[in-house]
């Protein structure tokens, strides 16, 4: 597991044995959201939600948008995609 970026508490993790589409999950304050990255353009979008109230999603989707281009760079090389 590899912690891409931290935020509020947040982590967005990938996993190395993963399955496909491109995804990460967003794990923290008791709660877990798995969002579809669609690599390479985006924007991404919630897969499953655990815990979370609108607003907090809303936050956190932006934030995996301001760092959509990272995080799709990541899923690739944790997946030998390029």
């Amino acid at each position: 597991m590899a912690t891409i970026l931290r935020f509020e508490g947040w982590r967005v993790v990938i996993y190395p044995n993963d399955h496909r589409p491109p995804h990460v999950h967003v794990i923290g304050h008791d709660a877990e959201a798995v969002f579809w990255l669609n690599c390479p353009h985006g924007p991404p979008e919630p897969a499953r939600i655990a815990g979370l109230a609108h607003h907090t999603l809303s936050r956190i989707r932006k934030r995996l948008e301001a760092h959509a281009h990272l995080l799709c760079l990541h899923w690739s090389m944790t997946h030998d995609d390029l």
